[in-house]
C-alpha cells in the first residue's frame, strides 16, 4: 500500500502542473472566439484548483496498475471509476456540467464508451503484440 500511495503521489504531482496550463488554454480559446469576454477572480482561481487537483487524481489513479495482487480487469475497473468520479465531481463543481439527469446520462454514456474504446484498442494492440513476441520466441 505505501508503494501504490508514493507512486500515485509521484505520478500525480507530475501531472498536477498540467491543470494551470490546460484551462489557461480553454479559457484562451473561448476568449478568441468571443464566447468570453470576463471572467471573475474567484472563477478561475477555483477552476484553476480544481483543474490541477483533477489532473493530480487522473494521473495518479494509474499507479493503480502497478499493485500486482489484482488483476489487470480489477485495475481497469478501479482505474474507470476514479476517473469517472473524478470528473464527474469536478465538471459539476465548475459548472461545467449541467445537475440533471439527461446531462449526467449523456456524460456517463459518453464516458463509459469511450473509456471501453480505448481499452479495447489497447488490448488489440497489446494481444498482436504478445503474439509477435510469442512468435519470435517460438523461433
Amino acid at each position: 500500500m505505501k508503494r501504490f500511495i508514493i507512486e500515485f503521489l509521484k505520478r500525480g504531482l507530475i501531472s498536477a502542473a498540467g491543470g494551470p496550463i490546460i484551462i489557461s488554454a480553454i479559457y484562451l480559446i473561448l476568449g478568441y472566439s468571443g464566447v468570453v469576454d470576463t471572467v471573475s477572480v474567484t472563477k478561475i482561481g477555483v477552476e484553476i484548483l480544481t483543474v490541477t487537483l483533477m489532473a493530480f487524481i487522473a494521473a495518479g489513479i494509474t499507479a493503480v496498475y502497478q499493485i500486482e495482487r489484482i488483476s489487470a480487469f480489477s485495475a481497469a475497473l478501479i482505474h474507470g471509476i476514479a476517473l469517472y468520479l473524478d470528473y464527474i465531481i469536478f465538471y459539476l463543481i465548475n459548472g461545467w456540467l449541467k445537475s440533471n439527469i439527461d446531462a449526467i446520462s449523456i456524460f456517463t454514456a459518453a464516458f463509459v464508451g469511450g473509456y471501453a474504446i480505448i481499452w479495447l484498442i489497447i488490448y488489440l494492440i497489446t494481444k498482436k503484440e504478445v503474439k509477435k513476441l510469442n512468435s519470435e520466441i517460438g523461433k
